[in-house]
């Protein structure tokens, strides 16, 4: 193939071009005129499987021809048998013992749910060390004196990780890359292989990698095609790369690594092939903008020499969008456009937030992007069950955890999934009613015992033997946690019916998720004993590695791009998404191990590496035939900073008066026009604001009974009345209800009734301190707040002795008493019903009632009871009409709220104003106007405070409307 000789081959292949193709235009061209089989005997390495997929389906286009051996990097195998790479799990598992001990005896170095991530970090610099070619007694040589003493307890810890035993029959991914690279590299040197070898899309970042591209640019018919290779950076820019600390951040730097390893100039890179079709006036735009930062004084020296600035920016469209959902919106409507015309369109970006928002806004036009990311196992059905079924080891799961597990898609997925949802709606509004924040399986029997049929016994026995009888905080072999971890998960799924198969394994995300747990469930061996939080950590780590590929079939022309596809790919339009500091580039990775000049002293790699690679993937990336540029002004609530590229493209045209401001103008016009698009997709509608509701519904629907308790929202706020007793919905508790007013007014008065009647019928002393005794026990029972029960103890025991000092006065009084008696009283000739229940009732000696009501909170005044809380009126006017219980209609003495508050009190009711006969006359005639067709439920009608809600508030619209608003009377029907 190759005629001329010489001390090594290397070629480029220009940005801009699709590289794929331009590999094969040129090997067709060398091998032009021989015969077909010396095809078949070049050796092709390529560096991804994607990029050995694309040439085969450019070959497989035609003509017919034999193909070349297409080869992976990770494929090469010498004489020499090498052994298969270490798990990475096995490897991780081993660092996090070490790592779980250094935590034990210096908790200030991480939380112990770092531990994953450490001995990952710790991993991944292991394994370059290996691959550069860095021993430990490198690390160790290491001079901290002048550093800070983090570095030097590294250093240490470093030292006892080199100390980790390592089988050379398990060798490190790295490590056995680069025995296979010296193992080929000296088969060569003993017998140089006469075939064609063409190394083609690496950049030899990795050393195992940057060794084997020298040894095959040396062989007698072997090659390096380089990718992205800039021809238009002069010889003094090429010497500045020599240093990493100032050349590593620029895209050419490891093609000037190679030069030097290889003893060649730039002059001697020449190109793979002629013509190819690309930009190179956009090309040499970019080349002096990646300029390094020490000589961009060039700009005004070489920038005049571009010419007109009108060709290399024509197709170049600048978007700044104001938020990134405007900016996700505005390359949606590129791509939809791309569609519908048929152009092939990628959207290159880094930030993954970026392209799930423009996959969202697709989606509204059934467009389905080819995403090569894939979508990540953790938020995938069988990624969550997974991650929650681990979560059940550490303790039993509250109510929002319960019924998140169960309304799982794959949870009981294996017989009988309809039953199993219906019993898990029932169980939520079971706990919900009985504010069970923290469930147990006492809660789940007695949920079954209420219903019907012989599935939810079996139901709930099955509930509560794996799922609230499986927790196992303390520490226990891995090996033992990944298999019941497996077998709960897989119980689960199936459910409660034994001979049913679940579906956590089906489809492609199941597969992914089975083998990931097979090989955690292999390498458990390695691993030390785990307690049930630090093995949920580590399950849900290794979950977050892996990916799944959209089952969907995607659209064949719209296409989402890492930056590492992006190499090996063509596209009509390419879109730069996300254009920020800490995107493009992304933020380099923290490492806690060794600081950026520990890194250069010991030969490792630099954060800067990852900076040049992305500088290389924009500068290929932005040289496609038409590109979109664009970023968000701000992310969040901050303002973001633009792309260090697109920084030093935009001020390099600003500094251009020769067109440059003009060009910069014209490409940010194009971008505001698109953005003035997304904004009229976005326009919100003018919608008019709801009026203040005031319902009149038929006379016949509405309520012919009311509770005393219900005439103060009738008063007050008559739309809760309409709500609640017309349209019949009410407000359901929170599933992890807080112990809040209403509860403590029940449990207070749950307290004080056992304790009268253990004084009236068991003999129990009228003491604070039995008093007490009777609160601990009906708060243990039905408070599950441990905070609220020491806090509501304690109230109770500051106004004890209070309590039982006026209930000896109270009980000298009283000849019977009665409790939670209901009494109803009928208004003539309306047939509209009062109904109270009252708290307690004390009949005298005389046979006169005394009407006593709780209260936890500060007892209504005197004008508030006459106006709006008539609750103890009412009662009082229904005992003397209809009396209560089966005591019959008695003269009322009085009638008191006790207040149980921070300030005990005893309030009466203003009976001498307000006499049980004239409020039952007032409420007779409050009963016939709200019998008229034209009265309306108004909302808010007479709040006692304007910052008062009601539970309806959502269901009025309140907030659209106020109170200064005039009702809107409408009929309903």
């Amino acid at each position: 193939m190759f005629r001329e000789t010489g001390p090594a081959r290397v070629f480029g292949v220009p940005p801009g071009a699709d590289f794929p193709r331009e590999l094969l235009r040129g090997l067709n061209a060398r091998m032009q005129g021989r015969p077909p089989h010396e095809m078949a005997q070049v050796q092709l390495v390529v560096n991804t499987r994607r990029m050995a997929r694309r040439i085969r389906s450019i070959f497989d286009a035609g003509p017919p021809a034999l193909l070349p051996r297409v080869l992976l990097l990770t494929d090469l195998q010498g004489a020499e048998p090498i052994p298969t790479a270490v798990s990475p799990i096995r490897r991780r598992l081993e660092l996090i013992r070490l790592l779980s001990a250094l935590l034990d005896a210096e908790p200030d170095l991480a939380p112990r749910a770092a531990l994953y991530d450490l001995a990952d970090s710790l991993a991944k610099l292991l394994d370059e060390m290996q691959g550069e070619d860095v021993t430990p007694e490198d690390i160790a040589r290491l001079d901290v004196t002048d550093m800070s003493g983090h570095w030097a307890r590294s250093l240490r810890f470093l030292e006892i990780v080199n100390s980790l035993p390592r089988d050379s029959d398990t060798p490190d991914p790295e490590q056995r890359q680069r025995r296979v690279v010296e193992s080929l590299i000296a088969e060569w040197q003993a017998r140089p292989p006469q075939h064609p070898i063409l190394l083609a899309g690496s950049t030899g970042s990795r050393g195992a990698t940057h060794l084997l591209m020298q040894a095959v640019a040396r062989l007698p018919q072997g090659a390096v095609i380089l990718p992205g290779y800039d021809d238009h950076v002069p010889e003094a820019i090429w010497q500045r790369l020599d240093e990493p600390l100032t050349g590593e951040d620029h895209p050419q730097f490891r093609f000037r690594k190679l030069m030097l390893g290889l003893d060649l100039a730039p002059a001697d890179i020449t190109p793979w092939v002629d013509d190819v079709p690309c930009n190179t006036a956009r090309n040499r735009l970019v080349s002096l903008a990646m300029r390094p930062a020490p000589v961009t004084h060039q700009w005004l020296e070489e920038g005049p020499a571009l010419g007109d600035l009108e060709t290399p920016t024509r197709d170049i469209t600048l978007v700044k969008a104001a938020t990134p959902r405007a900016e996700a919106m505005a390359i949606a409507l590129r791509l939809r456009k791309a569609a519908e015309d048929g152009q092939t369109a990628a959207l290159i970006t880094p930030d993954r937030m970026l392209t799930r928002q423009v996959s969202s806004a697709l989606g509204r036009w059934g467009i389905l992007p080819d995403d090569s990311a894939g979508t990540p196992l953790q938020v995938t059905p069988p990624g969550r069950l997974l991650r929650q079924v681990a979560a059940l080891f550490v303790a039993a799961p509250n109510a929002v955890e319960l019924l998140a597990l169960l309304k799982h898609p794959l949870t009981h997925s294996g017989a009988k999934r309809g039953p199993h949802l219906d019993l898990t709606r029932k169980l939520e509004i079971y706990l919900r009613r009985r504010a069970r924040p923290k469930p147990d399986h006492e809660d789940v029997l007695a949920f079954a015992a209420q219903q019907s049929g012989d599935f939810a016994p079996l139901w709930a026995d099955w509930l509560c033997s794996h799922v609230f009888g499986v927790a196992a905080p303390q520490a226990t072999s891995l090996a033992d946690r990944v298999i019941g971890h497996i077998a709960l998960a897989e119980v689960i799924s199936r459910g409660c019916i034994d001979d049913a198969t679940g579906t956590i394994w089906d489809k492609d995300a199941g597969v992914e998720a089975q083998r990931i747990m097979a090989s955690l469930a292999q390498d458990a061996v390695h691993g030390s004993d785990f307690a049930a939080r630090d093995y949920g950590d580590l399950v849900g780590a290794i979950i977050a590695n892996g990916e799944v590929r959209n089952p969907d079939e995607p659209h064949p022309h719209i296409l989402i791009w890492g930056t590492l596809e992006a190499r090996v790919q063509g596209a009509d339009l390419v879109i730069l998404g996300g254009l920020n500091e800490g995107s493009w580039p992304e933020a380099a990775t923290p490492d806690p191990w060794l600081n950026r000049q520990m890194r250069k002293d010991a030969g490792l790699l630099l954060p800067e590496r990852r900076i040049g690679l992305s500088a290389h993937d924009f500068q290929q990336a932005i040289a496609a035939r038409e590109v979109w540029l664009s970023r968000s002004i701000r992310s969040q609530d901050a303002e973001t900073v633009p792309s260090r590229w697109l920084n030093r493209l935009t001020n390099l045209l600003n500094g251009l008066s020769d067109g440059g401001p003009a060009a910069l103008a014209q490409m940010e016009a194009k971008g505001d026009d698109w953005l003035a698009r997304a904004r009229l997709i976005e326009a919100p509608f003018d919608t008019p604001p709801a009026t203040r509701p005031a319902p009149c519904p038929p006379i016949e629907a509405r309520p012919r009974e009311l509770w005393a308790t219900d005439i103060r929202k009738l008063i007050r706020d008559p739309y809760a009345i309409y709500a609640k007793r017309i349209l019949r919905l009410s407000p359901m508790n929170p599933l992890m209800r807080e112990p809040d007013a209403l509860m403590r007014g029940i449990v207070s008065h749950e307290v004080i009734e056992a304790f009268v009647k253990g004084v009236c019928e068991d003999g129990l002393p009228n003491t604070p301190e039995a008093l007490l005794e009777i609160a601990g026990e009906v708060l243990n029972r039905e408070v599950p707040w441990g905070e609220a029960r020491v806090l509501w103890h304690a109230r109770l025991g500051r106004i004890a002795g209070w309590f039982t000092a006026h209930e000896a006065a109270r009980q000298e009084d009283a000849a019977e008493i009665q409790y939670e008696q209901v009494g109803k009283a009928m208004v003539a000739g309306l047939g509209f019903t009062l109904a109270a229940k009252a708290d307690r009732i004390d009949l005298d000696h005389a046979g006169r009632v005394h009407l006593f009501d709780y209260k936890t909170g500060a007892p209504p005044t005197k004008d508030q009871q006459a106006l709006f809380d008539k609750q103890l009126l009412l009662e009082s006017a229904i005992a003397e009409r209809e009396g209560f219980g089966k005591m019959g209609a008695r003269p009322v003495a009085r009638a008191v709220y006790i207040g149980l508050g921070a300030n005990p009190v005893e309030a009466p009711a203003p009976l001498d104003d307000n006499p049980p006969g004239q409020v039952w006359e007032e409420f007779t005639e409050l009963a016939r106007a709200w019998l008229e067709p034209t009265r309306g439920y108004t909302a808010r009608r007479a709040m006692f405070d304007m910052k008062d809600a009601s539970d309806y508030d959502l269901l009025s619209r309140h907030g659209e409307w106020d109170v200064t608003q005039d009702p809107d009377k409408r009929t309903v029907e």
